[in-house]
């Protein structure tokens, strides 16, 4: 299999300067110092594993011979879908937000698990599954806006309203455009359907602090007045740096049941 890139293991993050460090596992702390003096920050700290968590959340994404990471397969309807056994969490967002490339990175730690990126927006056509051992299963929507495939909506609603193994639903948006209407049509579907969910801002290496620091402020004040299913924190992600990866790989673990006890 492929080598870990740097970063990927909390090992080789504990190994940097302390300020690097927070950065790396949390990205949204980082931000705070910036911030108007008065500024409410419950909602960057409300979930805020310690050691133990983190290296636990860490396990389950590394594979071995007694823990295999597999890809199971694909689906374009429901009933191709692989039964629903285990807790599972899924990654919706527009094409060309980042989902594949911060699935990789969730699994970068299992380098034989393939997870394919496309150069080209919109690459994912169908919903693929991802088996984690036996403790849960993580599965890669269809991109929706530009290029996505037609019958999107169908396959999306069907899966959101019929899986009653699924613990949350993680939207991915663009950290350097912030909300877009699509991703407020996204919102809307699962505000309906009451599902819980999470916001992720991809590529926040490609923003600069400014635009970041807008951005998140902005989509937590929309979280906090539109919105009822989403968890109030946002979770911020780099899969260029691994900033927040760490972070998300443990949320994972928390939502799927998988992590005892978690010192929030």
């Amino acid at each position: 299999g492929r080598a870990s890139p740097p970063l990927a293991a909390l090992s080789q993050v504990l190994r940097l300067e302390r300020s690097r460090r927070t950065a790396i596992v949390f990205p949204l702390q980082k931000l705070e110092r910036y911030l108007a003096p008065g500024t409410d920050t419950a909602r960057f700290r409300l979930f805020q594993p310690g050691l133990a968590a983190l290296q636990r959340a860490e396990a389950l994404f590394r594979s071995d011979r007694g823990h295999p990471i597999d890809y199971v397969s694909s689906a374009v309807r429901m009933d191709h879908a692989p039964p629903p056994a285990l807790p599972e969490v899924c990654f919706i967002g527009r094409s060309n937000v980042g989902k594949s490339s911060l699935i990789r990175a969730l699994f970068s730690l299992a380098p034989e698990v393939e997870v394919r990126v496309s150069k080209t927006p919109g690459h994912t056509k169908k919903m693929n599954f991802f088996k984690v051992g036996k403790y849960f299963t993580l599965v890669d929507m269809p991109g929706y806006g530009y290029r996505a495939p037609q019958d999107f909506v169908e396959m999306v609603e069907a899966y959101l309203q019929e899986r009653h193994n699924l613990k949350r639903t993680f939207l991915l948006v663009d950290g350097v455009v912030g909300l877009q209407k699509t991703d407020h049509i996204a919102v809307e579907m699962l505000e309906e359907f009451g599902i819980p969910y999470v916001m992720v801002l991809t590529k926040i290496d490609r923003a600069s602090r400014g635009l970041l620091l807008k951005n998140v402020l902005e989509i937590q004040e929309f979280v906090k007045e539109n919105t009822q299913g989403c968890f109030p924190q946002l979770f911020l992600v780099s899969s260029v740096e691994f900033s927040g990866v760490h972070l998300l790989r443990c949320f994972v673990a928390h939502v799927t049941g998988n992590l005892p006890t978690v010192e929030a």
